[in-house]
């Protein structure tokens, strides 16, 4: 596929304190594409490189084919940028704030357009009520709507959905993805890890300056070990047993609540070798499951162990 983004060696320090240290990545077209990292981690500093707000101190990036240092006007037409609030004019109601964008990109009918987007978004009922009105929810969905007027090729969101309920997040998922179905990339950055596993086809972790993994939600999972088996006993003579027969090769965890967690490779051999060394032993597990690696697991785990590194 056509790569909407590529990034390579992109370096940036303020002063004495380097925030990235050699970042490299590529976007694909039409995808959804999320950048994963602590508070601090660098994530809107990589969307200011990209939608030419700052200059990068090395490296290179290209947006839509185009060198975002050398040909930062044309990048500026081809892209869309939503940043942490809602870039809306409290005073003007939705209607006129979409027609005003319209009327500064030199839309052909910024009238047509703003009913057009109202629509799409689910403003409608909203269109001529002042924005001040709006919820945190409604101002979102304003604001991406005005960030697709002219149709950019490329829409950069930064953590779009931070401080939105329940039910305004939910909505924004489906803007999103409806986006990306229209043909849109996106470029996403978020602190929820449920949220990039929700949306991205592309996951980026971005931590202490560089990307330190890259992959499908699927194969990020991979890299945390899994068959992690968690059962729970009718009693604590139950699960003081169960540990002595299983904690001799297997790295249990024992829980508050009568559980034992334990770590396998995953495989199902090994699985079904704990319920057999438990029904050899006679020892009947009230309940037990099978916890699936998340985001969570391997943000901590790939986190933690660069930490201990450092």
């Amino acid at each position: 596929m056509k790569q909407a983004i590529t990034v390579s060696g992109l370096k940036k320090s303020y002063k004495k304190n380097a925030v990235l240290k050699g970042v490299d990545f590529t976007v694909e077209s039409g995808t959804i594409f999320a950048l994963l990292g602590s508070n601090g981690a660098g994530k809107t500093t990589i969307i200011n490189i990209l939608t030419t707000l700052i200059e990068a101190d090395d490296g290179t990036a290209t947006v839509n084919d185009l060198n975002v240092a050398e040909d930062s006007d044309k990048v500026r037409q081809c892209i869309s940028l939503t940043g942490q609030f809602a870039a809306v004019d409290d005073i003007l109601t939705a209607r006129e704030n979409l027609q005003l964008i319209g009327d500064l990109r030199h839309v052909d009918n910024s009238a047509k357009t703003a009913t057009d987007l109202l629509k799409t978004f689910n403003l409608t009922d909203a269109a001529d009520r002042s924005v001040a009105t709006f919820s945190g929810g409604m101002r979102r969905r304003l604001d991406i709507a005005m960030s697709l007027i002219g149709n950019p090729p490329i829409i950069f969101l930064d953590e779009p959905t931070t401080g939105l309920d329940p039910e305004a997040r939910s909505d924004m998922w489906r803007t999103i993805k409806a986006l990306a179905k229209g043909g849109t990339t996106v470029f996403l950055t978020t602190q929820y890890l449920d949220e990039a596993d929700e949306l991205a086809d592309r996951i980026a972790l971005l931590h202490n300056g560089k990307i330190v993994a890259n992959g499908t939600a699927t194969e990020l999972k991979k890299l945390v070990p899994g068959g992690l088996i968690k059962f729970t006993f009718h009693d604590d003579k139950q699960l003081k047993a169960a540990i002595g027969v299983l904690g001799k090769d297997y790295e249990v965890t024992k829980g508050d609540d009568l559980t034992l967690t334990v770590a396998t490779g995953g495989n199902t051999s090994q699985i079904a070798g704990l319920f057999i060394r438990l029904r050899d032993a006679k020892i009947e597990p009230a309940d037990f499951s099978q916890q699936v690696p998340t985001l969570d697991d391997v943000f901590f785990k790939l986190i933690g162990s660069k930490k201990e590194e450092k």
